[in-house]
């Protein structure tokens, strides 16, 4: 279970198995969501930080930028920039993480 308090810290409970509560160093967040094993938190400057399983590189949103919503799944991760493309990472073995045609896509 994780919270975004109104100062825009993070704070997380529950499983810990790797390391996904671990979001108590976190500031200046405006958005958080929680997968499975991983937490991801939105910057107020439109950056990701992420804390938890990476073994398919779900976790690996350092290069993201311009993101005003984020979703996490149970291996991929997904974000929203603010031209309304999407950007994932993470397991595609399936193609969850062939966005990169996808465009106009809104956040309600």
């Amino acid at each position: 279970t994780v919270g975004l308090r109104s100062d825009g810290t993070v704070v997380a409970t529950g499983r810990n198995n790797s390391g996904q509560c671990n979001v108590g160093g976190w500031t200046d967040i405006v958005a958080v969501a929680a997968g499975t094993e991983n937490t991801f938190g939105l910057h107020d400057d439109g950056t990701v930080i992420a804390a938890g399983l990476n073994d398919d590189g779900q976790c690996n949103v350092d290069n993201w930028t311009d993101i005003v919503a984020v979703a996490a799944g149970w291996l991929q991760s997904v974000g929203l920039r603010s031209d309304s493309t999407v950007v994932a990472v993470g397991n595609n073995d399936y193609g969850q993480c062939d966005v990169s045609s996808w465009r106009n896509i809104a956040t309600s």
